[in-house]
């Protein structure tokens, strides 16, 4: 029976995966090209935004960025005023700010306690400046495309790694005025390729708070004992220093991000990859025995010719002639259902070209940019499905469905990250888009993603609709009562959280690089753990409907959806018990952001979810509908 074929895929389906496992490390292809570097030749060092990093009670206190040149920190300034360094779309989006600097570094040229500039702070600006170094602020500088880092060691493996950025300053428990770093160790590994060539293939800095005394001369030392404190209630001098060190070393260019990526316990990892596959396994396992067994001889009784098996007919036999009648609302169904093909889509070429290397940490922002971009290409998906599905529903106005498919995720998200951008604008924050970024994603929104979508649209109209392959009756049938446990919501629960299940861990190592500015790059595992949430959703999405219709409740397009889309709510909720145990937002704007991107995560995680719910549902009521015998 073609039945029995479709659950002997489903469980192959989730032991290829498993087969899959041993490629989950994806390789790494570099973003960039070397650069080689002569003895004497200048090596620019840029900064970044401060940005936020744990306290000493190992809470965030804020999501906010800080541009490294804000008039409050009052730091050295090269000849002739900063200048912006060209950014990708996403790096801009995320909230870098890449500017030169005042530091003087030459290839293998050592130089100890130069001075960089004298500053004068007054106290207006120091508890500015106290507050952000209480809340773990840390600096970030960038030295041939690599994070200046500071050195750390692994509790467990002892093994020493890369933590990207260093201290703004350091106070210990009970300290009242903490102490500003403004001495900076810098010490850069290069790889030799020859006598000539050099490579840069580490960074490290190591910062220090020294109240250095500036003679006229101008020649400091960089030998103080006493720490550089600075104080509300008066200006405070500070004397910027940093002494150069060039430390050779056998790391190649290629593999000079391994000591960056560094992976705090991979066995997390693949727990999180059994995990997902036990529940997988398991939920194979339960499809296959509906689907060969109970279906089978269902579908065997009902086409038999015997009359006394026609009396016994019940159960999802009986709604045959109304389980493909037209949902409520279904042009709003399907704009949820061609945007969730438009963010099917994004995620699986994201992750195919993550998974090749060729979005590397070289190359900032690149993740993000690819991820807009897709999601602006795929809008003739969007478009497509969104009028094929309306059309075949039923629906008649090709205008309102692409007005519709057009306003409905891109409105939604453009509203709460408007809201967000101004909060962050009155905040002072460095993450806020300037309004050239805005103006320039808003001009591809129009210029290239709504001309795909009416495209698609019309195209998707055109196409021969879906017919059902039975009869519907002109009148509904009326629908018995429910149990408790298949109403819509305890449905959609049960559903939501299997799916959760299956990737709450690795949900974890993702808000965790995101809201800590950690480098993720195990897209390996990400690439399987997706393979499973789709193999999950549809499998529990298939076995509430086929419950559903056996209860005589034809009624599953819109539960199709929700009951895949539940696990949303879920993600929603982990975000909430993320931000009680590793955070303590303090300010507004922090809290709304927090909270907006989460909604929109959340949103789009839905979205997806409920469309892979669907289609799955959709194949299965199709199939076994069309394997029985209708008078």
């Amino acid at each position: 029976m073609r039945l029995a074929g479709f659950g002997m895929r489903a469980v192959a389906a989730s032991v290829t995966v498993g087969l899959l496992a041993p490629l989950a490390r994806a390789f790494y292809l570099p973003g960039i090209a070397p650069h080689d570097y002569k003895i004497g030749e200048a090596v620019e060092l840029q900064v970044n935004s401060l940005t936020p990093s744990l306290n000493a009670e190992n809470k965030l206190e804020s999501v906010l960025s800080f541009g490294y040149y804000d008039e409050r920190f009052h730091f050295c300034q090269p000849e002739g005023g900063p200048k912006a360094v060209h950014e990708s779309l996403g790096s801009i989006l995320f909230g870098d700010r890449i500017y030169g600097s005042a530091f003087d570094l030459h290839m293998l040229k050592d130089t100890s306690c130069q001075v960089l500039c004298q500053q004068k702070i007054p106290g207006a600006d120091v508890a500015f400046i106290n507050d952000k170094i209480m809340k773990g602020y840390n600096y970030n500088w960038l030295i041939d495309g690599l994070p200046a880092a500071t050195v750390k060691v692994d509790d467990r493996t002892e093994q020493q790694f890369y933590s990207v950025g260093f201290e703004l300053g350091s106070s210990q428990a009970g300290q009242l005025v903490p102490h500003f770093h403004n001495h900076y160790e810098i010490t850069v590994q290069y790889h030799t390729l020859d006598a000539v060539h050099h490579r840069v293939v580490g960074v490290v800095v190591t910062p220090a708070s020294k109240n250095t005394v500036l003679p006229k001369d101008g020649t400091a030392s960089c030998d103080a004992a006493e720490p550089m404190n600075l104080h509300e209630d008066r200006d405070n001098s500070v004397v910027f220093t940093y002494s150069v060190k060039w430390e050779a070393s056998e790391k190649s260019w290629a593999t000079r991000w391994d000591d960056y990526l560094h992976a705090v316990d991979p066995r997390i990892h693949w727990f999180s990859l059994i995990n997902s596959m036990v529940i997988v396994v398991f939920l194979s396992a339960m499809l296959g025995l509906i689907l060969m067994r109970t279906l089978h001889k269902d579908i065997a009784r009902y086409n038999s010719d015997d009359a006394e098996d026609l009396q016994e007919d019940f159960g999802w036999k009986l709604v045959h002639g109304d389980v493909f009648r037209p949902p409520q609302r279904f042009e709003l169904l399907a704009v949820i259902l061609g945007s969730g093909y438009q963010l099917f889509w994004m995620v699986v070429t994201t992750l195919v070209i993550a998974l090749l290397g060729f979005l590397s940490p070289s190359s900032r922002g690149s993740l993000t940019t690819a991820m807009l971009l897709l999601f602006i290409v795929y809008g003739f998906s969007a478009g497509y499905n969104s009028a094929h599905l309306c059309h075949s529903f039923g629906g008649l106005s090709l205008k309102r469905i692409i007005i519709t498919t057009v306003l409905f995720v891109p409105g939604i998200c453009w509203v709460v990250l408007m809201i967000i951008n101004l909060c962050l604008v009155v905040a002072h924050s460095s993450a806020a888009a300037p309004i050239g970024t805005l103006l320039g994603v808003m001009a591809l929104w129009f210029v290239v993603s709504i001309p795909l979508t009416v495209c698609g649209a019309y195209f998707g109209f055109r196409r021969k609709t879906i017919d059902p392959p039975v009869r519907v009756n002109q009148i509904p049938r009326q629908i018995p009562d429910q149990p408790w446990y298949l109403k819509p919501i305890p449905s959609a629960l049960m559903g939501g959280i299997l799916t959760f299940g299956a990737i709450f861990i690795e949900l974890y190592f993702i808000m965790n690089s995101i809201w800590f500015h950690k480098v993720y790059y195990v897209f390996g595992f990400l690439f399987l753990v997706f393979c499973i949430l789709v193999i999950t959703t549809a499998e529990v999405t298939v076995l509430l409907t086929y419950f559903h219709l056996c209860a005589e409740d034809y009624r599953w397009h819109w539960r199709s959806v929700y009951t895949a889309g539940a696990s949303a709510l879920y993600v929603f909720l982990y975000g909430i018990l993320f931000y009680f145990s590793r955070l303590r937002l303090a300010s507004y704007a922090s809290l709304i952001t927090y909270f907006g991107w989460m909604a929109i995560a959340c949103l789009l995680f839905f979205i997806l979810t409920g469309t892979i719910g669907f289609v799955a549902s959709h194949l299965f009521v199709r199939r076994i509908y069309s394997a029985i015998k209708i008078d």
